[in-house]
């Protein structure tokens, strides 16, 4: 299958594209991960985005759309791919269009995780990482420590990202609006869209978007 994740953030995109790419066995595809991997691997499109970078500039649109027809024109592609964090915009959903149309292949399915826009805050504002190791994390109302500020795994100090902060959360929600949400539009008018709601366990968000899928197969 070939299927492209969008959602807000806090919408838990990168823990439902972990474990669905691993339960229908496709690659996951993040932006994330592309520009690392080119970074660490010096690739031309890697030294130009890690130049724009390290000047605190956006990286262009056709560095990220270069990185991402590369990695999916790699072999493990072939089955499908779950794509998370791209196409970030309405250019950026048009060119993968054009790329998969020369490529003869096409997606599967939009899946669009939807959040209320409170509970994004909520979630996100909540959050606190350890400072010793920032794969500790936890969460005031969902997940707290056994004791306030400290982590439960190696006692270290517990802290607020600046950009988890609450008026930080309103500017990505505002950003995601007006770039990213578009594109669902975009993807709506191919009938490639459906809507699942991101609310509750982990592993019943994850039923949900698999149970969309399956129909949209049969459909």
């Amino acid at each position: 299958m070939r299927i492209v994740l969008v959602g807000p953030p806090g919408a838990g995109k990168g823990t439902q594209a972990h474990v669905l790419a691993k339960t229908l066995s496709i690659p996951h595809i993040s932006t994330g991960d592309l520009f690392r991997a080119n970074i660490s691997q010096g690739t031309p499109l890697g030294v130009e985005a890690k130049g724009y970078m390290d000047q605190g500039l956006l990286v262009p649109d056709e560095v990220t759309i270069g990185m991402a027809k590369d990695r999916l024109q790699q072999p493990d592609t072939a089955a499908g791919f779950l794509l998370d964090g791209f196409p970030r915009n309405l250019e950026q959903a048009e060119a993968l269009d054009v790329f998969l149309a020369e490529q003869g292949i096409a997606l599967d399915g939009v899946l669009d995780l939807e959040v209320p826009e409170d509970e994004v805050v909520k979630r996100i504002a909540g959050r606190r990482l350890c400072r010793n190791n920032g794969a500790h994390v936890f969460h005031v109302v969902y997940n707290p420590p056994k004791t306030e500020g400290v982590c439960d795994e190696c006692g270290g100090e517990l802290y607020q990202r600046s950009d988890d902060t609450e008026e930080s959360v309103r500017v990505r929600l505002d950003e995601y609006h007006s770039k990213t949400e578009p594109i669902i539009g975009f993807y709506q008018d191919k009938k490639l869209v459906t809507t699942i709601s991101a609310l509750g366990k982990v592993e019943e968000v994850t039923q949900r978007a698999v149970d969309a899928l399956k129909a949209g197969q049969q459909g």
